[in-house]
């Protein structure tokens, strides 16, 4: 049930026919992981939280510097120096009181990632390290769970669905295979803070799209987006049945 204090929070977006107070009651009941908090997972955090997720689990071994507060909206100048995982606690808990935290501040191994992934029902890919993305997929793939990426750099962006329980879906792997040893990250190859403020709310509404059930999520769709030109361009992407992730797991 909805109280009357999250019918009056949540009432505009329980006005919208694809939410409803069902919907809303989704919403409540989701556990969701968040893995990075950084330019993407700020946005991502702050409006799932606002939303009404219920349960949010905040994954980031890093302190706040003051080079992330350019494109780091979920963190301030006075939290410089502090777990990023409790400067999001802090501002994520006076947003919505009403909803659970939960904070892991270390970086997860194969094992701790396997468990935070198999307790919620949705994870976001919000980092910036090829080697930390491919294991989130792998935990993903393992669990059966629906991961939302995103990535951002210089002034481009990406976006995708990977639904496990789809057997047509791709998983991040069929995309990207081994990646390339030169991937930049943003602290070598810049980055605008509105780039990572799109995709990451963008991240934050297919989150939201796949929790409650409705809309087309963008799974076996890439979304590119050129801040540049102002331009948007998708790409269809195929699940590949020889791929080394999910090849062999399902059908």
């Amino acid at each position: 049930m909805l109280s009357d204090d999250e019918l009056l929070r949540y009432s505009r977006q329980i006005l919208l026919k694809q939410v409803d107070i069902e919907g809303q009651l989704r919403l409540k009941n989701s556990r969701v992981l968040i893995v990075g908090l950084g330019g993407l997972g700020s946005p991502v955090a702050l409006y799932l939280a606002a939303a009404g997720v219920g349960e949010l689990h905040l994954a980031d071994f890093d302190r706040v510097d003051p080079t992330n507060l350019q494109r780091q909206i979920i963190h301030d100048t006075a939290a410089v120096g502090q777990h990023k995982v409790d400067s999001a606690m802090t501002r994520l808990a006076a947003i919505n009181p009403g909803i659970t935290l939960v904070g892991h501040r270390a970086g997860l191994d194969a094992d701790s990632l396997g468990e935070a992934v198999a307790n919620v029902d949705l994870v976001l890919d919000c980092t910036d390290n090829f080697a930390v993305r491919e294991a989130v997929n792998a935990a993903c793939v393992a669990a059966r769970k629906p991961l939302v990426s995103g990535a951002a750099i210089r002034l481009e962006g990406q976006l995708s669905v990977f639904d496990p329980r789809n057997d047509a879906s791709p998983c991040y792997h069929c995309l990207y295979g081994h990646g390339s040893e030169a991937e930049l990250t943003c602290s070598e190859a810049g980055v605008l803070g509105p780039v990572v403020g799109l995709v990451g709310s963008l991240q934050a509404l297919e989150a939201l799209k796949v929790l409650v059930g409705f809309g087309e999520p963008l799974v076996g769709r890439l979304l590119l987006v050129d801040a540049l030109t102002g331009r948007f361009r998708e790409l269809k992407v195929k699940r590949d049945p020889g791929c080394a992730v999910c090849g062999g797991s399902r059908g």
